[in-house]
């Protein structure tokens, strides 16, 4: 289940095959830059998806970041919601959209709360992997420097991802998201949404989230303080989750600090490092703030223009982590 055969590329009426027709559609986009429409398939199942080239892209190592849209959201949706594309063109780097099947889940949601989906090497993170290998090598692009990222339902799938596969990613991101293994059915998974700090009761308790054992990659966590579908307390859960039982690098100390984005929106960030000070986990939460992208675009749904950048702060995130964290030889 490693890789994913090169779907959606047909052959031409020539009948060349389809590595050909694949470079002919890549030198087309080096030209101008644009997204591909594609399809990814293992032994799990196929997933189609874009990608996005930036016109600045010829054949050099480049960063590839995968984004993973939320419930009734589709790539294009998401795209424009977050911006990244324009990010992407500007520092040049690739980005990929796996897009959930309504075969697979009929609002679109990534299944993050169904057990068959939370597993190395099955499932849909299994499928979501080997696209990532798939561009890694179809196209240039830096193992060091592979990302994931997720909103919603796509950010408790990204947690997963993170959890699962910390050797084939440097860095996660989850947006609105919820901790790795809140959940184990859909009853248990609405729980989890609706999360309430400890002393709050709720009607149902939500699956208590699996405790990681191997190890972490660096990990940013953005949540609206006023988010009443998935709530701010998954956030604090997720954060925990990550910073518990280090291994040989105890947690040393958390850095908290706040500010107000353009827009007058107050957020609170907070930093947790480990004993060698390298960052393992940066939390934001935005006051105000419901079920969405913070800073996105009211071109694509789930985006609030009013916060502080969540795009070009997971970025930023990223490349610190390459630049002075180390996290990959």
């Amino acid at each position: 289940m490693g890789r994913c055969a090169r779907g959606g590329i047909r052959r031409t009426a020539r009948g060349r095959r389809h590595d050909e027709a694949r470079g002919e559609m890549e030198r087309a986009n080096l030209r101008g830059g644009g997204m591909i429409a594609a399809t990814c398939t293992n032994a799990v199942g196929s997933r189609a998806y874009k990608l996005f080239v930036p016109s600045g892209y010829a054949g050099q190592p480049v960063p590839l970041v995968v984004m993973l849209h939320g419930c009734t959201q589709t790539p294009d949706d998401f795209a424009a919601g977050t911006r990244m594309n324009a990010f992407a063109e500007r520092e040049t780097f690739l980005v990929a959209y796996p897009a959930q099947a309504r075969a697979a889940n009929g609002r679109h949601c990534w299944n993050w709360f169904d057990p068959a989906h939370q597993h190395r090497d099955a499932g849909e993170p299994s499928l979501i992997a080997a696209l990532t290998r798939q561009l890694m090598a179809s196209y240039a692009v830096d193992p060091r420097q592979v990302y994931v990222a997720g909103m919603s339902a796509g950010g408790a799938m990204a947690a997963i991802v993170a959890a699962t596969y910390p050797d084939l990613y440097a860095a996660a991101a989850v947006h609105s998201g919820l901790p790795y293994g809140a959940a184990r059915d859909l009853r248990s998974a609405f729980a989890a949404m609706r999360a309430r700090p400890a002393g709050r009761a709720t009607t149902a308790s939500p699956a208590a989230p699996v405790e990681l054992c191997g190890p972490r990659i660096p990990l940013i966590v953005f949540h609206g303080a006023s988010d009443i579908t998935v709530t701010r307390t998954n956030a604090d859960l997720l954060a925990a989750q990550w910073t518990a039982s280090v291994g040989p690098e105890s947690l040393a100390q958390a850095e908290v600090s706040q500010g107000r984005s353009a827009a007058g929106r107050l957020w609170t960030r907070t930093r947790y490092a480990g004993a060698t000070g390298r960052t393992l986990v940066e939390k934001w939460i935005v006051d105000r703030m419901g079920h969405a992208w913070s800073g996105g675009s009211r071109a694509g749904t789930f985006a609030d223009p009013a916060g502080p950048d969540a795009s070009a702060e997971l970025l930023r995130f990223f490349a610190e982590c390459m630049q002075t964290n180390g996290f990959r030889p």
